[in-house]
């Protein structure tokens, strides 16, 4: 990190600003050598200065420099900001001239990746950073907003100083078990110590699972044989005509994708290809991918066709799916019942008509009920969001019982320091304490350019 680098912050193309960011420890020198104005080496940090950026003699453009000298700022290097007229042809030129005169092209996330690496953030708040540029919902964007600003990684370092707690003890009660003064470490002591971390964590994975919703969204798939309504569902749903819909069977080849919020929560609800037997290879393929995204789904909308009576693949699909987070919908209510509504072992059940629109309403309620999302806390968005951190967590919890069961069996105390080291090692790697170059190599290759 001993090279100072550039990139473009803001989007590139026609727009009242650009701002291109500069970190290292030649960025205030660099910017000097193309900026006429005052001598930025000399101003006062976190100032904004008024000037122009020149090549040689050449004005190219008006510009506000911001200068932030090292330690205050996020990567904790000196970072100049410059904020030139937006337009594509300005900004790579300024570019351009810091690039010659020293800067190198910053890699996607490389300032953020400064900022961990140099202590500014941990990796729970760098993750956080991510989401919150990507943020679709004003809940998204609570979450990712008490990410950056420490609260989640709190969690885990309070869980780490608890199980400093008990592992300082156990290791004075070895070394020192002479000392008359100090707390005996029992194995009775130890286990509730252990315990009461274990409701900790598993509180926290409870809530994450309302964090994992609100970041990524509900994968919901429309599934049903051909003709039932799922085309026209979706469109409903989307309130546009995204779909195709038509009476021929076979319409919907592919997946058809589209997302909608519902109470701040992204749905992200692809249609599927009609479910049934057909020789036609296009279509097939089809009918293989609906039926592996089965497996795949948060939410399943398996729907039936009002006017039709059960077959054996709805029934067989029906079984499939009773025990996966799903709601049958009975389309075409506007046409004569042949449907057997009793055959349909089933506790979530819309009677709808896509047609004339009626029902959506009620199937809204049904998947806000099914995820409980009015549940989920308006106020506390103190949940662990990413796949990585939840995973590590998991294995905590899991060498957390191994401990326990140890300790039931009558383990040495200190063998059973070992296994809570090895615990103390996983929530280290949630905030990054431990980490491998690979890891955070694929970590910030993630973030878009100049952040």
């Amino acid at each position: 990190m001993e090279d100072t680098i550039t990139a473009i912050s803001t989007a590139l193309g026609v727009g009242a600003i650009s701002i291109i960011r500069v970190s290292g420890n030649e960025a205030i020198n660099i910017v000097n050598k193309i900026f006429k104005g005052k001598d930025l080496s000399k101003v006062d940090s976190h100032t904004i200065n008024y000037g122009h950026i020149v090549d040689g003699d050449k004005i190219i453009d008006e510009v506000l420099v911001s200068i932030m000298r090292a330690p205050k700022t996020f990567t904790r290097e000196d970072i100049v900001e410059i904020n030139v007229h937006g337009g594509i042809a300005t900004t790579n030129k300024v570019l351009e001239l810091l690039l010659i005169n020293g800067c190198r092209l910053a890699e996607p996330g490389e300032f953020t990746k400064r900022a961990f690496l140099n202590g500014r953030i941990d990796l729970i708040e760098a993750e956080g950073v991510m989401d919150l540029i990507n943020a679709k919902t004003e809940k998204s964007r609570d979450l990712a907003i008490n990410q950056v600003s420490g609260s989640v990684s709190n969690l885990i370092i309070d869980l780490r100083q608890s199980l400093v707690d008990v592992l300082v003890n156990i290791e004075v009660n070895i070394d020192y078990p002479e000392y008359e003064d100090i707390e005996v470490m029992t194995i009775e002591m130890v286990k509730d110590r252990i315990s009461n971390i274990r409701e900790k964590i598993k509180e926290i994975l409870n809530k994450s699972e309302n964090g994992k919703i609100i970041k990524e969204g509900i994968k919901t798939i429309i599934i049903g044989r051909p003709n039932v309504g799922k085309s026209s569902i979706l469109n409903r749903l989307l309130d546009e005509e995204k779909a195709i819909v038509t009476d021929v069977a076979g319409t919907t080849r592919d997946i058809v994708e589209g997302q909608i919020s519902i109470d701040g929560i992204i749905l992200n609800i692809i249609d599927t290809a009609g479910i049934r037997e057909t020789q036609d290879i296009v279509e097939s393929i089809g009918v293989k991918k609906s039926l592996s995204l089965i497996d795949e789904a948060d939410l399943i909308l398996y729907v039936l066709n009002n006017n039709d009576e059960l077959s054996s693949e709805d029934l067989e699909i029906l079984d499939k799916i009773k025990n996966k987070n799903s709601i049958v919908i009975i389309n075409k209510t506007d046409l004569d019942s042949k449907v057997n509504v009793d055959k349909i072992n089933h506790q979530n059940i819309v009677m709808m008509s896509a047609l004339n629109n009626d029902g959506i309403d009620l199937l809204k309620q049904k998947i806000k009920k099914l995820f409980n999302l009015e549940l989920i806390e308006q106020n506390d968005y103190t949940y662990l969001s990413s796949a990585r951190s939840i995973v590590l967590l998991k294995k905590a919890l899991e060498s957390l019982a191994s401990v326990e069961e140890g300790i039931n069996n009558n383990m040495p105390i200190d063998m059973i320091e070992i296994d809570l080291k090895d615990v103390w090692n996983l929530l280290g790697d949630i905030i990054g304490v431990n980490y491998s170059e690979e890891l955070i190599d694929q970590l910030f290759s993630q973030f878009c350019l100049g952040k």
